[in-house]
């Protein structure tokens, strides 16, 4: 057997399940497309959460630092992944994986540095940085 032939023969699971995922994604979009409801009425449009009605504007606006926030946290939450996925497997991974989880720790904390250094953790305002730098001087 030629070596093309078993890397198809290797691959064709993955092709199966690759078509299989799109079969029924299309499946679910497309069925609710068909068989869902086209009516629309002046109630479904209006903001409604938890059985109260919203009085004023309901479009709130938010601060950017609440979404960075929360990418930040979701990628330093990561980390927490990898080293417990890491520390279970420390016999077996040997010095060679204490290295590369130093390597992970480390590039994690420049990052954080970066970060720190950016201004991107500061959550106070421009006035209250121009204040604090006016009260250093």
């Amino acid at each position: 057997m030629n070596t093309e032939a078993v890397l198809a023969a290797d691959l064709l699971p993955l092709i199966v399940y690759f078509a299989a995922v799109l079969a029924i994604t299309g499946i679910m979009l497309g069925g609710t497309y068909f068989l869902g409801q086209r009516h629309s009425a002046k109630a479904a449009d209006e903001t409604y959460e938890s059985g109260i009605v919203a009085t004023g504007d309901v479009h709130i606006r938010f601060s950017i630092q609440f979404y960075l926030l929360a990418i930040f946290f979701v990628i330093f939450d990561m980390e927490s992944v990898f080293l417990f996925a890491w520390s279970v497997a420390f016999y077996e991974s040997g010095w060679r994986g204490f290295i590369e989880a130093l390597i992970f720790i480390a590039v994690l904390f420049a990052s954080l540095i970066y970060l720190w250094v950016c201004g991107a953790l500061d959550w106070r305002t421009r006035r209250q940085r121009i204040d604090n730098s006016a009260c250093k001087e």
